[in-house]
Parts: structure tokens; C-alpha cells; sequence
């Protein structure tokens, strides 16, 4: 026991820092995908992949640039003059060189330069699944809390069910069972309340992970979060725009052009190369040029091009071309699968917001109907024809009604969300 209570006192500096540094902040939509766009984890990766490809980029293009190099090939000749790594023996040397028309590696920076826009359109569509995956954190926690306060009424009712049903079964107008009923009504309505804050808790904990608010470990929504506009003129404009915004459509297309280039490039290894090349050398005596050569001269310079032309062209550089063709018509019936999909997800979408309208609608009817059954007996109650019983059974359905509802417009809003997503409008639409 006095083990235990010494590693519970080392503990509570720790349990005391957790609760100094947990905190539950309660935020709107916007302010959420705000902070979901600043601090996601998976944004900041997908930036920095932008980041690497615009580097590789800038590497493509390094060959169309002038290098510059300087340095000696300062050496003592003995005899003939003899070449330092292909330069004669110079006290100062620099050379000059920049490709002028070098087919292969044009084509190969267009293609990193399409790889940049492929890491752009892939981090966009991080973006947007993020702010999914936030707004249906936000959505999930709106619900529990909706319901946590539905069922909090409910069990204060139910609560005051049970002490008048204990009292008429005492005072022997009811039977024991009821008695019995009302106690497990009530069990039921509390275990209801705390699978209700267990859900609760863990969306909000979701929803700060993916926010990524430093120090925040529980996100709350605001206590009156708006409900989600979806524009849906037609079931063809929508695949038209959801077909339009794809970001995996558009990257795929991005891949595709960016194959293409590479299959060029290896095809282009057959056509000549040509480099433009500038020398300069300041030569000394001591090297035995006055002595071997008709005219010394300290200073020496040249400035020309260099052509290669292939005359049997790599065998490698075919079979990379047939492997990148191979790829691009993998590629296409990829692409065409995914229009395929987003058209057909686009379709459901849009039936899925139609069928979850009429399901609101069947909900509110259902609790309008409820509560004119609780006003009725409550009129007949006063006038003696209606039992208390009749109306706490009544309130109870009115209630669970209630939670019908609450269950219908979320699964609407959902259906929404989904809509968004799948037509690529989701950020749009939850800013506004």
C-alpha cells in the first residue's frame, strides 16, 4: 500500500502537467478547416513533395545553363609537353559549357516541370480530403452533442417517470412491473448518454489531430453549427462538375502527359548534341612550348560548339521508351476507369442528398405528430380522460422523435459533404 501511494505521489507532477497543457477549445467549421490547412500533417508532406519537384525541376534545366570552371594544370614539362586531364599544362585554366540543342534533356525538363504540376494537383487533393475528413469530425461531434442534450432531457424526465411510477405501484395503483419497466428505461437512457460522451470525446479528439492545433487535444463545435448548402441543379451537371474538378482526374492526365515526355525523350536519344564550349589558358615557358612549338604565346583562348551525333543509338534507351509507352497505356485505362468512377460517385451523390431530403421530411412529420399526441393528452389529462402514464409514455416516444431527427438532418448533411467532395466544391462551399 505505501508502494503505492509513493508511485501515485511521483505521478501526480506528470498528471498535473497533462492537465495544465490539455486543452478543449471550442471552434467554428471555418475556423477548423483554417487551421486544417495551415497545420495538417499530411499538407505540410504534400508541400514539401511540391517543394522536391520543383528542385528536380530547376536540376532539369541545369544543363542549358553556363558553367564556369577555373582552376591550374600547373605542372614542370620534362620533353614535349604533355596534357593534364586533357588540357595542357597551364599556370591558369577555365572553361566555359552550356547545351545549345540537346533534344533528350529538353524533353526531360519538360517532364519534371509536369511533375511539378503533378505534386501541386496531389497536394490539393490532400487538401481537400483533409478538410473531408475535418468537416465529418465536426459534423460527428455536432451530432453527439445535439444528442447528449436530447437525452440529458429525456433522463430528467425519465427520472421523474420513475418516482411517480414507484409511488403508484406503493400506493397500489400500478403493478411492480412497471415499476421494474421505468427502472430499465431508465438504465437504458443513461447507458445511452454515456456511449453518447464516449463517441463524443473521441470525435472531438479526432478532429483535434487532424486540425493540429498546438496544445489542443479536444475540438468542440460551436453550439450552433450552420447546415451544409449543396448546390444540385441536375444529376448531369453534377457528374459535369465533379468530372471538371477531379484532382485525381487532372493528376492522372498530369502523369500521363508527363509519360509521354519521357517516351519522347528516350526516342530522341538518335538525334544529335550539340554544346557550346569556351577555353581559356595562361601558359608559361617552363613547360617547354617555346621549345617544341614555332610561336609561344602566354595568353590562349577558343570559343566554338561541340556536335555528338549517335550513330547507334543505345539499345537501352528503346526499351526505356517501350517501358514508358507501356505505362502510358496503362495509364489511360486508368484515367478511364477513374471518369468512370467519378461520374458513377457523382450520380449516387447527388440520389443520396434526394432520398436523405425525404427521410428529414418523413422525421419532421413523425415528431409533428408526436408532439400533437403529447398536446392532446395533456388537454385530456385535464379533463380527466387521460392517465398519467399516457403522457409520460408519450413524451418519451416525442423525444426519441427528437433524436430521430437529429440522426436524419446529420445523415443529410453527410450526404451533402459527400456531394462536395465527390464535385470537388467542398472548400468552396464550407467557406462561404
Amino acid at each position: 500500500m505505501l508502494h503505492n501511494r509513493i508511485s501515485m505521489l511521483r505521478l501526480l507532477p506528470f498528471l498535473l502537467f497533462l492537465s495544465l497543457h490539455a486543452e478543449t477549445r471550442t471552434l467554428t467549421l471555418a475556423e477548423v478547416l483554417e487551421a486544417v490547412q495551415k497545420q495538417s500533417p499530411d499538407l505540410i508532406l504534400a508541400r514539401l513533395d511540391e517543394r522536391k519537384a520543383a528542385e528536380a525541376a530547376r536540376a532539369a534545366r541545369d544543363p542549358f545553363l553556363p558553367k564556369l570552371f577555373a582552376g591550374s594544370g600547373l605542372a614542370y614539362s620534362s620533353g614535349f609537353p604533355l596534357s593534364i586531364e586533357g588540357s595542357a599544362p597551364s599556370i591558369v585554366e577555365s572553361r566555359a559549357i552550356a547545351s545549345i540543342f540537346n533534344r533528350p534533356q529538353r524533353l526531360l525538363l519538360d517532364k519534371a516541370r509536369q511533375d511539378v504540376e503533378t505534386a501541386k494537383l496531389s497536394s490539393e487533393a490532400k487538401r481537400d480530403e483533409a478538410a473531408y475528413r475535418a468537416a465529418a469530425l465536426y459534423l460527428e461531434a455536432a451530432r453527439h452533442a445535439s444528442a447528449l442534450r436530447s437525452v440529458g432531457q429525456q433522463l430528467s424526465n425519465l427520472t421523474a417517470v420513475q418516482a411517480s411510477t414507484q409511488a403508484r405501484v406503493e400506493g397500489g395503483r400500478e403493478l411492480p412491473i412497471e415499476s421494474r419497466r421505468a427502472a430499465l428505461r431508465l438504465a437504458q437512457t443513461r447507458q445511452r448518454r454515456a456511449a453518447l460522451e464516449q463517441a463524443r470525446a473521441d470525435a472531438e479528439s479526432q478532429l483535434a489531430l487532424v486540425a493540429a492545433v498546438p496544445g489542443v487535444t479536444r475540438i468542440q463545435p460551436n453550439d450552433a453549427p450552420q447546415s451544409i448548402a449543396a448546390a444540385t441543379e441536375s444529376e448531369q451537371q453534377a457528374i459535369a462538375t465533379a468530372l471538371e474538378n477531379s484532382k485525381e482526374i487532372r493528376r492522372l492526365e498530369s502523369v500521363l502527359i508527363a509519360k509521354g515526355l519521357e517516351a519522347k525523350s528516350h526516342a530522341a536519344a538518335r538525334l544529335p548534341r550539340v554544346d557550346l564550349v569556351a577555353q581559356y589558358g595562361l601558359f608559361a615557358r617552363f613547360n617547354n612550348y617555346d621549345k617544341f612549338f614555332n610561336r609561344f604565346q602566354r595568353h590562349n583562348g577558343q570559343l566554338g560548339v561541340s556536335f555528338q551525333v549517335p550513330i547507334l543509338p543505345s539499345l537501352a534507351a528503346r526499351s526505356q521508351q517501350s517501358a514508358a509507352e507501356a505505362e502510358s497505356a496503362a495509364l489511360r485505362s486508368q484515367l478511364n476507369a477513374e471518369r468512370a468512377r467519378v461520374a458513377a460517385r457523382a450520380r449516387g451523390a447527388y440520389l443520396d442528398i434526394a432520398t436523405c431530403e425525404s427521410g428529414v421530411e418523413v422525421a419532421k412529420f413523425d415528431l409533428d405528430i408526436a408532439r400533437e399526441q403529447t398536446t392532446l393528452l395533456l388537454a385530456q389529462f385535464d379533463e380527466g380522460r387521460a392517465s398519467q402514464k399516457q403522457i409520460e409514455e408519450s413524451r418519451y416516444l416525442e423525444n426519441e422523435k427528437w433524436m430521430a431527427l437529429f440522426d436524419a438532418r446529420y445523415t443529410l448533411d453527410r450526404a451533402k459533404l459527400d456531394f462536395l467532395r465527390d464535385t470537388g466544391t467542398l472548400l468552396g462551399a464550407l467557406r462561404n
